[in-house]
Protein backbone atom coordinates (compact mmCIF):
# COMPACT_ATOMS: atom_id res chain seq x y z
CA UNK A 1 0.00 0.00 0.00
CA UNK A 2 0.80 3.52 -0.92
CA UNK A 3 2.34 5.83 2.23
CA UNK A 4 -0.32 8.23 1.50
CA UNK A 5 -3.05 6.10 1.91
CA UNK A 6 -1.49 4.15 4.63
CA UNK A 7 -0.83 7.05 7.12
CA UNK A 8 -4.37 8.50 6.35
CA UNK A 9 -5.70 4.91 7.63
CA UNK A 10 -3.78 4.77 10.49
CA UNK A 11 -4.93 8.15 11.16
CA UNK A 12 -8.77 6.76 10.86
CA UNK A 13 -7.89 4.45 12.87
CA UNK A 14 -6.46 6.09 15.82
CA UNK A 15 -9.94 8.33 15.20
CA UNK A 16 -11.63 5.43 16.21
CA UNK A 17 -9.62 4.16 18.81
CA UNK A 18 -10.47 7.54 20.25
CA UNK A 19 -14.27 7.01 19.76
CA UNK A 20 -13.70 3.48 21.08
CA UNK A 21 -11.92 5.40 24.40
CA UNK A 22 -14.64 7.20 25.13
CA UNK A 23 -17.27 4.88 24.95
CA UNK A 24 -15.91 1.56 26.22
CA UNK A 25 -14.45 3.70 29.30
CA UNK A 26 -14.87 7.56 29.59
CA UNK A 27 -19.03 7.49 28.82
CA UNK A 28 -19.73 9.89 31.74
CA UNK A 29 -16.48 12.43 31.21
CA UNK A 30 -16.94 15.64 29.91
CA UNK A 31 -15.11 15.01 26.92
CA UNK A 32 -17.68 12.25 26.13
CA UNK A 33 -20.77 14.79 27.01
CA UNK A 34 -19.18 17.41 24.44
CA UNK A 35 -18.07 15.01 21.83
CA UNK A 36 -21.69 13.13 21.80
CA UNK A 37 -23.83 16.22 22.93
CA UNK A 38 -25.37 14.86 25.66
CA UNK A 39 -26.60 15.25 29.20
CA UNK A 40 -24.31 14.20 31.33
CA UNK A 41 -27.55 12.23 33.86
CA UNK A 42 -28.52 10.44 30.22
CA UNK A 43 -25.03 9.18 30.05
CA UNK A 44 -25.10 8.23 33.51
CA UNK A 45 -28.14 5.84 32.87
CA UNK A 46 -27.01 2.31 33.28
CA UNK A 47 -28.73 1.00 30.43
CA UNK A 48 -26.99 4.05 28.52
CA UNK A 49 -23.31 3.55 29.01
CA UNK A 50 -24.59 -0.68 27.76
CA UNK A 51 -25.41 1.00 24.44
CA UNK A 52 -22.29 2.40 24.30
CA UNK A 53 -20.05 0.01 25.09
CA UNK A 54 -21.47 -1.93 23.35
CA UNK A 55 -21.33 0.84 20.20
CA UNK A 56 -17.58 1.09 21.48
CA UNK A 57 -17.11 -2.50 20.87
CA UNK A 58 -18.07 -2.16 17.16
CA UNK A 59 -15.95 1.09 16.86
CA UNK A 60 -12.89 -0.58 17.77
CA UNK A 61 -14.13 -3.92 15.51
CA UNK A 62 -13.40 -1.26 12.54
CA UNK A 63 -10.06 0.04 13.63
CA UNK A 64 -8.78 -3.13 14.54
CA UNK A 65 -9.78 -3.96 11.02
CA UNK A 66 -7.74 -1.08 9.49
CA UNK A 67 -5.19 -1.33 11.09
CA UNK A 68 -4.82 -5.37 10.32
CA UNK A 69 -5.33 -4.41 6.76
CA UNK A 70 -2.45 -1.67 6.63
CA UNK A 71 0.18 -3.77 8.69
CA UNK A 72 -0.49 -7.44 8.23
CA UNK A 73 -3.08 -8.35 5.37
CA UNK A 74 -1.47 -9.85 2.31
CA UNK A 75 -3.80 -7.91 0.38
CA UNK A 76 -3.40 -4.86 2.61
CA UNK A 77 -5.29 -2.40 -0.05
CA UNK A 78 -8.25 -4.80 -0.44
CA UNK A 79 -8.68 -5.10 3.74
CA UNK A 80 -8.36 -1.61 4.26
CA UNK A 81 -10.58 -0.77 1.68
CA UNK A 82 -13.23 -2.88 2.91
CA UNK A 83 -12.96 -1.42 6.70
CA UNK A 84 -12.98 2.16 5.44
CA UNK A 85 -16.18 2.03 3.37
CA UNK A 86 -17.43 -0.08 6.78
CA UNK A 87 -16.59 3.57 8.50
CA UNK A 88 -18.12 5.66 6.11
CA UNK A 89 -21.22 3.99 5.72
CA UNK A 90 -21.37 3.80 9.92
CA UNK A 91 -20.80 7.49 9.17
CA UNK A 92 -23.57 7.73 6.82
CA UNK A 93 -25.97 6.05 8.95
CA UNK A 94 -24.80 7.75 11.97
CA UNK A 95 -25.20 11.40 10.50
CA UNK A 96 -29.09 10.15 9.07
CA UNK A 97 -30.20 9.02 12.42
CA UNK A 98 -28.17 10.89 15.38
CA UNK A 99 -25.74 13.92 14.40
CA UNK A 100 -25.17 15.89 11.30
CA UNK A 101 -21.32 16.13 12.62
CA UNK A 102 -20.71 12.42 12.81
CA UNK A 103 -20.75 13.03 8.50
CA UNK A 104 -18.39 15.49 9.11
CA UNK A 105 -16.11 14.38 11.89
CA UNK A 106 -15.83 10.56 10.84
CA UNK A 107 -17.15 10.24 7.18
CA UNK A 108 -14.69 13.33 5.72
CA UNK A 109 -11.43 11.26 7.13
CA UNK A 110 -12.79 8.01 5.75
CA UNK A 111 -13.47 9.70 2.17
CA UNK A 112 -10.49 11.38 1.95
CA UNK A 113 -8.97 7.95 2.72
CA UNK A 114 -11.05 5.87 0.70
CA UNK A 115 -10.00 8.53 -2.47
CA UNK A 116 -6.38 7.99 -1.50
CA UNK A 117 -6.93 4.48 -1.65
CA UNK A 118 -8.35 4.72 -5.41
CA UNK A 119 -6.34 6.84 -6.45
CA UNK A 120 -3.00 5.39 -5.05
CA UNK A 121 -4.24 1.78 -5.70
Amino acid sequence: MQIIPFVLAVIVAIEYYYIVYLEMFQTTSPAAQRSFGLEQEFLEDPRVQILFKNQGLYNGFLATGILWGAFFASNSWSVVTFFIVCVIVAAVYGGMTSSKSILLKQGVPAIITLLALMIFK
